[in-house]
């Protein structure tokens, strides 16, 4: 194939997604799915992803968990004249060829935090109750220790006492 240093580069590219170990020779079948998913080799009628896992399996070393380049070319040419009924076998790996260069591994919101519906409510601060809302002050930051502890009260005032610092002013008044 013209473009196979193309469809390599993509390969090198799925076959090290998600792992820091990966040398980018062989890739596992989690990412081989993916390349399948994201390069839309998957289309939902013709090849799905059962599709690709059984290939995958046909065409790995038996206790082998991941292909080579070589491999992955051999099951790309499986799956081509299933992705493109009535073409022929060239042409069909060809067009699939066409769906994979210049790809790269979609990572979209993969490491962004969820932060819907129930999330929203179970950390906003402003709605907790009882001692949970006396550990955050107003603009919903931790207080630390002072919002877990009882610090004792020195002041020689009962708990709670509202004048509390005033006696000296009043006792000169009279």
């Amino acid at each position: 194939p013209s473009d196979s240093a193309d469809v390599q580069t993509s390969f090198q590219m799925f076959a090290v997604h998600g792992d820091a170990k990966a040398t980018g020779k062989e890739m596992n079948g989690k990412n081989f799915a993916k390349i399948c998913k994201d390069c839309h080799i998957i289309d939902g009628k013709n090849v799905t992803t059962t599709d690709v896992d059984i290939i995958f399996s046909k065409i790995k070393a038996k206790p082998a968990r991941v292909i080579t380049f070589e491999q992955f070319n051999q099951a790309l040419t499986e799956l081509a004249p299933k992705r493109f009924k009535g073409k022929s076998k060239e042409e069909a790996l060809q067009k699939l060829y066409g769906l994979i260069v210049g790809k790269r591994p979609a990572n979209i919101g993969v490491t962004k935090v969820a932060k819907v519906g129930a999330v929203d409510r179970l950390t906003d601060t402003s709605k907790y109750t009882g001692l949970h809302k006396e550990r955050f002050d107003e603009s919903g930051k931790g207080k630390g220790k002072a919002g877990r502890e009882d610090i004792p009260d020195s002041s020689g005032y009962v708990a709670g006492y509202k004048g509390s610092g005033t006696y000296d002013g009043k006792v000169k008044d009279t």
